[in-house]
């Protein structure tokens, strides 16, 4: 290996999740009908399973049954002895890591995109977790220009004290598409999240056919803080979003602009001294986890070069 160029090994296994969040219909509708005809997701040499992750949420269309999936995929979790006094959702987060996972493990499968629908106005959205890997930065690359001129924006979680315990334990790499309510389809946002997996199968096809992907570099935005929104002495929501950051994902927020509203007509500004690019603004599944909405920092990644270490 050379400074200026990675090889890796090709990709055999790839899964797609749908209904990891059982009210998050697009992943739901799409991998329910690739189960019963996957010819487009097919590619030569590639192993490509869809799966229903969580299909008692399914059934009930409710984003889960006991707890959140998305966020019981961490070694305390997975380690637990099995047994029906677990949540579902545990129970279930261990039966897909032996399914699916352990990473690294001989058998595990290399990549699983997971899909997801926010309420928040973000577009098509790839979440990140590692500013240096060189695959999936040219992964996400080009699904970013095999999309354009529709904008596809990528999400970068690494954060020191911010742990989401979605991907420890297996190579899970969230696909979001909105806004979309929970419980309901949108045939744009349908058609969107179909496209960002076609070409994500078509550059990993790509890859193993031996196909050299030269050095490029992404803008991503990168996670600072969770804001929450503020609240009276019982801790219940004392301001809502103001109606200039509404639908605003991903639009530079300045120092002293609005940011919440309170039923007495008192703004609320952004504090601080930096421009910020709000994320996930009015989510209405993290009500509950106390976030009105994500602030990032704009920067750009590179990767080196890369290609399959069979050609």
């Amino acid at each position: 290996m050379t400074s200026c160029h990675v090889t890796k090994d090709p990709i055999k296994k790839v899964a797609i999740f749908g209904g990891t969040h059982g009210n998050e219909l697009t992943g739901v509708f799409l991998v329910k009908h690739w189960l019963e005809n996957g010819t487009e997701i097919q590619r030569t040499g590639l192993e490509v399973k869809p799966f229903i992750t969580n299909p008692r949420a399914v059934k009930k269309c409710t984003r889960y049954v006991d707890c959140d999936l998305n966020r019981v995929f961490d070694p305390e979790n997975l380690g637990k002895t099995m047994s029906k006094d677990l949540p579902y959702e545990v129970r279930r987060a261990q039966e897909i890591n032996h399914l699916f996972g352990p990473k690294d493990n001989e058998d595990s499968y290399d990549i699983i995109f997971d899909l997801h629908n926010t309420t928040s106005n973000m577009g098509c959205t790839l979440i990140l977790e590692d500013s240096r890997n060189d695959f999936l930065i040219q992964m996400f690359h080009y699904i970013k220009s095999s999309l354009a001129p529709l904008p596809c924006y990528v999400y970068l979680i690494e954060h020191p004290s911010l742990k989401y315990a979605t991907t420890r334990s297996i190579a899970k790499y969230p696909v979001e598409v909105g806004p979309q309510p929970q419980g309901v389809l949108r045939a744009d946002i349908l058609d969107q999240m179909r496209k960002m997996l076609k070409h994500a199968l078509d550059f990993i096809h790509n890859f193993n056919e031996g196909k050299e992907f030269p050095p490029c570099a992404i803008e991503v935005y990168k996670i600072m803080e969770k804001v929450d929104y503020p609240r009276n002495e019982n801790g219940d929501i004392a301001a809502i979003i103001h109606p200039n950051l509404q639908d605003q994902d991903w639009k530079p927020l300045h120092p002293g602009d609005p940011v919440f509203l309170t039923l007495d007509g008192q703004i609320i500004p952004l504090g601080g001294d930096d421009t910020v690019y709000p994320v996930f603004v009015n989510e209405a599944a993290y009500y509950e986890k106390r976030e009105a909405f994500a602030k990032t920092t704009k920067l750009t990644l590179s990767a080196k070069s890369i290609r399959s270490s069979l050609h």
